[in-house]
């Protein structure tokens, strides 16, 4: 396949993910869109993750391996960047799969209708049981900042992975690196930036909540970083007068506990609303107010 024949680069951070890895890689390398190539950065695994690679490598020419020692995942995304060939780049985690027809779909409508950004469905695949998380309703191409953020549910959901993104429209916007919810700071910046963002309905990305996974492990770095990345968005979207028509749970809430059981949940929603929740999840009362 030639170069220019690629349609999507699909960046893979790998982590420690031996367990679930090649569950993801079989939905990669069975695409219904063919002209892909996969590139995989095992970001220092410790595990047999890349020895799972390159099992996967010897099966399918399209797989690419960067090695690096451990450097999380914006840095394992802007390496993986810097070497894509395809016109678009999708992101799909190590522990998560999609389906079959994910990215074909994606591909398709956003050259229909012009867009350099075009966005899927996505479920929540928890230990037990799945919920939709996400689900559009219809094809809708928009290309206002303010109704580009809003299609996309920022700040609600701030996922990279269920997107697919014009690459020359993103090489130079790199993710922030060495911290948590890079994501969430990256991806604002980019829906405003790039034009045109349009909705696919009835195509998921699947979503594997892990708790041993970087994103529930609540040290200190995490709820700092968490918070730093909130302020940022927020201040990008003040700065550049986008408005936020999608309100979001704010990282910090207010537990009331009586003989360690939760009576009183006080949840705080940007940009100005409260929610006070009995036993956390009854909910009692919304109040409106200016933080």
């Amino acid at each position: 396949m030639h170069m220019e024949q690629l349609k999507i680069s699909i960046i893979v951070p790998v982590y420690n993910t031996e367990k679930y890895l090649a569950q993801c890689l079989e939905s990669l390398i069975n695409q219904t869109l063919k002209e892909i190539e996969i590139i995989c950065v095992n970001d220092g695994s410790k595990d047999k993750s890349l020895s799972i690679l390159k099992t996967y490598r010897r099966k399918d020419s399209r797989i690419k391996i960067i090695n690096q020692k451990n450097a999380g995942v914006g840095k394992s995304r802007n390496n993986a960047i810097k070497i894509a060939k395809g016109e678009f780049i999708g992101f799909t985690d190590g522990d998560d799969w999609v389906d079959k027809d994910f990215f074909e779909n994606l591909y398709n409508t956003a050259i229909k209708y012009n867009c350099e950004i075009a966005s899927g469905d996505f479920y929540r695949q928890g230990k037990f049981l799945k919920s939709k998380k996400l689900k559009y309703k219809k094809t809708e191409a928009v290309f206002e900042p303010a109704e580009k953020i809003k299609n996309a549910f920022i700040p609600k959901y701030n996922y990279v992975w269920n997107k697919i993104y014009k690459r020359e429209a993103i090489q130079n916007i790199h993710f922030p690196e060495n911290c948590y919810y890079e994501d969430m700071r990256w991806l604002v910046k980019i829906i405003d930036k790039l034009k045109g963002f349009v909705t696919v309905p009835d195509t998921y990305y699947h979503y594997r909540k892990n708790e041993g996974s970087i994103v529930t492990q609540k040290s200190l770095k995490h709820m700092n970083d968490r918070i730093i990345a909130e302020k940022e968005m927020q201040n990008y979207m003040k700065q550049h007068n986008i408005p936020v028509l999608v309100p979001y749970k704010l990282y910090r809430n207010i537990r009331i506990k009586i003989l360690g059981f939760n009576i009183f949940k006080i949840e705080f929603y940007y940009p100005n609303k409260i929610s006070i929740k009995l036993f956390g999840f009854i909910s009692l009362i919304k109040i409106e107010r200016n933080f």
